[in-house]
């Protein structure tokens, strides 16, 4: 693995500093929120950022919130190389991870993120204070921590529209409901009433691949005389790298004489040099809208809305099919070498189809033996058989190369918030805010370069499987008072209630994408190859309504404290009511202490309760299509039987639950300012897709447990399912061909426990200039305390959950600014961490450096140059990168694109 040297980083430092010559930095000022308009500067000081997250009393510095919450500035956020805010909080928030997803199914087209190493939907996202509705996407490939988490996707908000990012560090289920379990992160959107800014920017990475361009553009408009109107936009597009090599199977392939296989552009037009897809997504046609507005009706009452819309379309890459023995397409059956026909001991063979299906067409062989160099080619005389009949068919006629799917989704996003809030008449003492949120996620997907291997020839290569949609309504009406009850301050007792309704869609996919085309029976595999079509469309809601208070005091000079209650209901799920108490103690004016102590809780959403879905996953070097299926259908309840009799006791899916300790500090030292917090988070009966059952296996069991014929019209005498217990055969549609299945249910506990440390320095290098310095760390460490009792998940998923992570993360920010010259020097630092998705192992530690550079021309012209991984380091290579043509590990946190460079000009109008 490349190193950066101590030497070669501190040369870096000093020809930053060395670049900037005397002179004064132009000046601006800064809006009516306190965001610095002027991009000339980097982080703000920590100790003065205004936060409302965590708290609903007055806004209050960061410095004194009773929790740790990270403050990100708009202008840090645009002042970077990245264009998706999940890479830029990677690099901004040290317990925060997302990396790329190459081959992860839906999960390429809605990264999952983890918060304090814990499942993407245990961290609540606000948008302005109000509840983000999620992705339509559910992770079924979440590489282990979060697999079957169903998160928000905040991809679709554009930089350029933040004023900041609030991202609150402890459990907050008390004070806004499901899923803050690891924390919440409130984007701000900005409210500037007038001026703007637009930039274009142009990037690549080293190696040449990569290319990415946008465009973008923020304005803000008076409202009449008491309003504003904030409008945000960008648009552009990322092409995808490839990282791989020749896998060894293709190398064979060649050597043996497959000419097909040489020509890679006749393997899989989508790469070009190899068969086998690993790199980042192509994402095109990306758009990103979002407006913000305000009107103040009078000096007790203000109307606001606010909303999105977003569009994109992504596309990854799936695993190669070989020609010799991908199952139910190439791989056929043992044969006798001579005759195709079948035989106890003979040779592997390529599958032949006989298309009428009855016999009364020319006999078919078997099988194509595979007779050539190392048992890799096709007997000639038969395959030439095969293809001159009219009844007979192989897809090595017409695919003898192989194939590899490329999969993806055309994402739309949508979302509109409105309300008014303000003060009852003077005298009341009592401020109101009533909101209604609507927002919507729908992906829909397609498949191409694969087929339906039952259609035989008549497959198309191109699919449409089907979509998914989330949906979710959101009513809130929040109430705030202050109490004077002699305390220090008055008691702030805020209440309120809240109403949601969720609805996730499966929409049915193309015929051919789910048909049991005739060659099923005879060993060819059904529905597009890679990723099933869905088979039906469906609907399904849940509905909850919380009620909830809030108290907050100044109870001394030094003593703040604050108590939290809420009561949540799921028609679904049961309800449940957690609590949270937390202190802050001023010890003196440079030293404070503070802690938290809450329970909180994640309620299933509805995808995760009703979800379908088929895909193939690398099981130990062998392609296996894996379901997975809700546990109130057939194949469901066939499971929970199976699991019943081998571990007595039936899964359930409900509610998981947590408690959350924290302490910390908040200090100064000279002009530094320090804050140090220690966490632990129990999570018990995590919500999590349960380990893989073998479908046969299963059914088999269950049919000889309840004497019935498991190949049956009907299959009778399973548990749980009508009153007459019977499941249709029309119930196991589309999982005809699966090796394993699972389901959604509480499943596992875990503890994680760390430390996070953040500071901040103002400080000039030169006698001229002004520079401010970050430092952030975080010891973040995951145990599986109790891995399950009813199916319980296996030693890989819990390797996962433990190591997967990198236990060690921190990141050094430097900027400075001189004269008519800016810049960025970041270090970010990713400890050893264990791949457990391929098995390539222990992964040693990585310390990437990011630069940028800008000038400005005039006071509103910019030109910026700029880095990221600026000295090209990549993760440890994957010692058997030869079996997938994988070079570097899927899941490093550091990702494993390389260096990519970019530029930038941005203009800046009044």
């Amino acid at each position: 693995m490349r190193r950066t040297s101590t030497r070669t980083a501190l040369l870096l430092g000093t020809s930053a500093v060395l670049l900037f010559g005397p002179g004064g930095a132009p000046a601006r000022s800064q809006d009516q929120n306190g965001e610095a308009e002027a991009f000339e500067r980097g982080a703000v000081d920590d100790a003065d950022e205004i936060v409302v997250t965590g708290t609903r009393r007055e806004a209050r510095s960061a410095s004194e919130s009773l929790a740790p919450v990270d403050v990100i500035s708009g202008t840090e956020f645009v002042n970077q190389g990245s264009n998706d805010v999940q890479d830029l909080l990677r690099t901004s928030v040290p317990s925060y991870n997302v990396n790329t997803q190459p081959i992860s199914d839906a999960a390429t087209v809605i990264r999952p993120a983890n918060l304090r190493a814990l499942s993407p939907d245990n961290t609540l996202i606000l948008v302005n204070g109000k509840r983000r509705h999620r992705g339509s996407v559910i992770s079924f490939l979440g590489g282990g921590i979060s697999d079957g988490a169903q998160g928000a996707d905040i991809s679709v908000i554009p930089a350029l529209a933040l004023q900041q990012v609030e991202v609150l560090r402890d459990g907050a289920s008390s004070q806004y409901g499901s899923d803050a379990i690891a924390g919440v992160i409130n984007f701000r959107l900005k409210e500037a009433p007038d001026g703007g800014t637009v930039e274009a920017v142009y990037g690549s990475t080293y190696d040449g691949d990569g290319d990415n361009y946008r465009f973008a553009g923020n304005i803000g408009l008076p409202l009449y005389d008491s309003g504003f109107i904030n409008i945000t936009a960008e648009y552009g597009e990322t092409d995808g790298t490839v990282r791989s090599i020749v896998r060894r199977d293709v190398a064979s392939l060649i050597a043996a004489g497959n000419t097909a296989a040489a020509d890679f552009s006749a393997i899989n037009s989508y790469t070009g040099e190899v068969p086998q897809y690993w790199g980042q997504p192509d994402v095109d046609d990306n758009l990103k809208i979002f407006v913000n507005t305000g009107y103040e009706l009078n000096e007790n009452a203000e109307l606001y809305a606010f909303g999105n819309y977003a569009e994109r379309t992504v596309t990854g890459g799936f695993f190669y099919r070989n020609p010799t023995n991908r199952g139910g397409v190439y791989a056929g059956p043992v044969v006798d070498p001579e005759t195709g026909a079948l035989a106890e001991e003979g040779v592997a063979s390529i599958l032949v189809g006989d298309l009428d299906g009855l016999g009364v067409g020319e006999e078919c062989p078997a099988g194509i033996p595979l007779t050539g160099t190392d048992g890799l080619i096709p007997d000639a005389d038969i395959l030439a058989q095969v293809a001159a009949s009219a009844n007979c068919f192989s897809f090595y006629e017409t695919i003898p190369g192989g194939f590899t799917p490329r999969f993806g989704g055309d994402n739309s996003d949508w979302s509109v918030a409105g309300g008014i809030r303000g003060a009852f008449p003077i005298g009341t003492g009592l401020s109101y805010d009533f909101s209604v949120v609507r927002g919507v996620n729908e992906t829909r997907f397609f498949i191409n370069n694969t087929l339906n291997a039952s259609l035989g020839p008549d497959s198309p290569r191109d699919f449409v499987p089907g979509a998914y949609r989330q949906a979710e309504t959101i009513l809130d009406a929040a109430f705030s008072y202050g109490l004077d009850v002699g305390f220090a301050s008055d008691l702030n007792v805020a209440f309120g209630a809240q109403y949601r309704e969720e609805k996730f869609d499966i929409s049915q996919g193309d015929q051919a994408s789910f048909a049991l085309g005739s060659l099923s029976d005879q060993g060819f595999s059904s529905s597009s190859n890679g990723f099933g079509g869905f088979t039906s469309s469906s609907s399904s809601k849940q509905n909850a309504y919380a009620f909830y208070t809030d108290l907050e005091a100044d109870v001394t000079d030094a003593l703040t404290l604050q108590g939290a209650l809420r009561y949540e209901d799921y028609d679904s799920f049961g309800d449940t009511l957690d609590y949270k108490v937390s202190g802050l103690y001023r010890v003196t004016d440079a030293f404070r202490v503070r802690g938290t102590f809450s329970t909180g809780f994640h309620a299933p959403t509805a995808g995760q309760a009703n979800v379908t879905n088929v895909t193939t996953q690398n099981v130990n070097g062998v392609l296996v299509d894996q379901g997975t299926i809700p546990l109130t259908s057939g194949p469901g309840q066939l499971a929970a039987d199976f699991i019943e009799a081998r571990d007595g006791g039936r899964p359930t899916l409900g509610t998981e639950e947590s408690t959350n300790f924290s302490v910390g500090a908040v200090f100064d030292l000279g002009p530094t300012n320090w804050t140090i917090d220690y966490f632990n988070i129990d999570v018990n009966d995590r919500i999590a897709l349960a380990a893989n059952i073998n479908f046969l296996e299963a059914l088999n069991f269950v049919a000889d447990q309840n004497g019935f014929d498991p190949y049956g019209t009907v299959i009778e005498g399973l548990n749980g399912l009508s009153d007459a217990g019977v499941i249709n055969r029309s119930e196991f549609v589309g999982f005809e061909d699966l090796t394993e299945f699972r389901y959604f249910s509480n499943s596992f506990d875990t503890t994680t426990q760390g430390v996070e440390v953040v500071g901040t320095m103002p400080f000039s290098l030169t006698r001229t200039g002004a520079s401010d310095a970050t430092l952030s760390f975080a010891y973040i460490d995951t145990k599986v305390d109790d891995p399950g009792e009813i199916n319980p998940i296996d030693e890989t998923r819990v390797a996962a959950l433990e190591e997967l992570l990198p236990e060690l993360k921190g990141a050094f920010t430097l900027t400075h600014v001189e004269d008519r010259w800016r810049a960025l020097l970041r270090a970010v630092y990713f400890g050893e961490w264990e791949d457990t998705s391929n098995g390539t192992g222990g992964q040693g530690d990585e310390l990437n450096f990011d630069a940028e550079l800008g000038f400005f021309l005039t006071d509103k012209l910019e030109l910026i140059a700029g880095a990221t991984n600026v000295f090209d380091n990549y993760p440890d290579k994957n010692p058997d990168a030869l079996s997938l043509g994988q070079l570097y590990p899927e899941g490093s946190p550091s990702g494993f694109v390389g260096g990519a460079y970019y530029f930038k000009v941005r203009y800046v109008f009044d």
